[in-house]
C-alpha cells in the first residue's frame, strides 16, 4: 500500500512460518525501517535476526494482528502509525 509513494521502495513479509513471503535476511539487509505490528513479531524478528537488526530501525505499530489483508480499517490504521516515520510521505 505504500509502494504507490515516489521515492519509497518497498516490501512485506510476515513472521509467521506459512507466511506467504517470510521474512528472510536477505530483506532484513535491504531494508532501512522495519515495521511490525506487535511486540510479538518485534521478539520474533530479534531471534531469527537479531545481528542485522542492530544497524536498521525496528518499528513497533503496536496494531493488533486481528485484521484481514488490507481490510479498510487497518489500511487507514496503517497510514496514521507509519506515515510519522517516513518523512516527506504525501497522499
Amino acid at each position: 500500500m505504500f509502494a504507490q509513494y515516489e521515492g519509497l521502495e518497498v516490501s512485506s513479509a510476515g513472521t509467521a512460518a506459512d507466511a506467504i513471503t517470510p521474512v528472510s535476511a536477505d530483506l532484513v539487509e535491504w531494508a532501512d525501517v522495519i515495521f511490525a505490528m506487535e511486540n510479538y513479531h518485534r521478539n520474533k524478528l530479534w531471534e531469527r535476526f537479531g545481528k542485522l537488526l542492530e544497524t536498521k530501525r525496528l518499528v513497533v505499530l503496536r496494531i493488533p494482528d486481528d485484521y484481514a489483508y488490507m481490510q479498510p480499517e487497518l489500511v487507514e490504521i496503517l497510514k496514521g502509525k507509519v506515515s510519522p516515520h517516513l518523512p516527506g510521505l504525501t497522499d
